[in-house]
């Protein structure tokens, strides 16, 4: 495991003269930058003892803006960790037929260890029998059921990658998790329920909430562990948070601009999931957003295509145990 992260912590003045610590700053930035570094090294070894490169496809259909350059960024950060990057970038009317085709075609090919295609699609293609049409093994994103199914029953599993970055985060700040109250706030496949699964794996008390749940300030404030999932800007408020709670902020949402003039314009800002502000103030440590969890979903990425390359020599018989 990594160094236990170094946060941010400030001591500020009341009106009574009290002292009010503010949370640690949980930085994904730094600890993805140690993630990738690990993957480096591992990638290197690879190469070096076993002749093996690992490699990612990523498909793209259609021209999103956000999901060209999320897709830009995965593979620069590929290429910077030493794994071959293949990049698949296709027009939006693109069959379904002609899709699941390319996917047996990287299914089949044996430089390629890992598989992503970039969500949403558009909405003539199923999703689902696009992800299910993906090798297992190579399911980088952790989306196919029987991913989904091993993670549910704790079996090993290619994990998707932001609840994973999310617990990695966890372990780092807090160690052991056993015996911690974690409240999940969203219930989606992508988020909510495969972090649920490894805060259970992890000997966590787990509590799932969602749009249905009652009384949401209480369920926070008897959680030791809160991760914010939901998609709606700055629903958990400081107020509702234990003191000394640690909260993972996943939610990135775009609100108008603070200054009025610059909303006027059309302007925005990033916000969680939660109420930073507020939530400072009463947690024991947060992610903030930008630079929390954001940056380790593409490090758990590159992580879980080292590990399906790792488990294509496991099959081998080379000698090599997949740690």
């Amino acid at each position: 495991m990594a160094p236990p992260c170094n946060g941010l912590e400030e001591a500020t003045g009341n009106s009574e003269g009290d002292i009010v610590r503010e949370a640690i700053l949980i930085d994904g930035k730094a600890f993805a930058e140690r993630i990738r570094q690990d993957i480096r090294d591992d990638v290197a070894a690879l190469r070096r003892d076993y002749a093996l490169t690992p490699g990612l496809a990523v498909i793209l259909v259609g021209e999103d803006p956000a999901s060209s350059i999320y897709v830009r960024n995965k593979g620069e950060q590929t290429r910077a960790a030493g794994m071959q990057s293949f990049a698949h970038h296709l027009p939006a009317e693109t069959s379904q037929n002609d899709l699941l085709h390319l996917i047996n075609q990287l299914n089949d090919d044996n430089r390629v260890h890992g598989i992503l295609v970039q969500l949403p699609l558009p909405g003539h293609v199923d999703t689902q029998a696009v992800l299910a049409a993906i090798l297992p093994e190579k399911d980088v994103d952790g989306f196919h059921v029987i991913n989904a199914g091993q993670l549910a029953v704790g079996q090993p599993a290619l994990t998707p990658c932001t609840p994973l970055g999310c617990l990695m985060l966890l372990h780092d700040h807090l160690g052991s998790l056993r015996g911690k109250r974690a409240l999940v706030i969203g219930r989606s496949t992508i988020v909510g329920r495969p972090m649920a699964q490894l805060l259970l794996t992890a000997d966590c008390t787990v509590t799932i909430a969602h749009r249905y749940s009652t009384d949401l300030p209480s369920l926070c404030s008897e959680a030791d562990i809160v991760v914010a999932a939901v998609g709606i800007p700055e629903l958990v408020k400081g107020a509702w948070l234990k003191p000394s709670a640690v909260v993972i902020d996943v939610g990135i949402n775009r609100v108008p601009a603070r200054d009025p003039e610059l909303a006027a314009q059309g302007k925005t800002r990033i916000v969680g999931d939660v109420a930073f502000e507020e939530a400072r103030q009463i947690a024991g440590a947060i992610t903030p957003v930008p630079g929390g969890v954001g940056p380790m979903t593409i490090a758990c990425l590159l992580h879980n295509t080292v590990k399906a390359a790792k488990a294509t020599l496991s099959r081998r018989n080379t000698g090599f145990r997949a740690a």
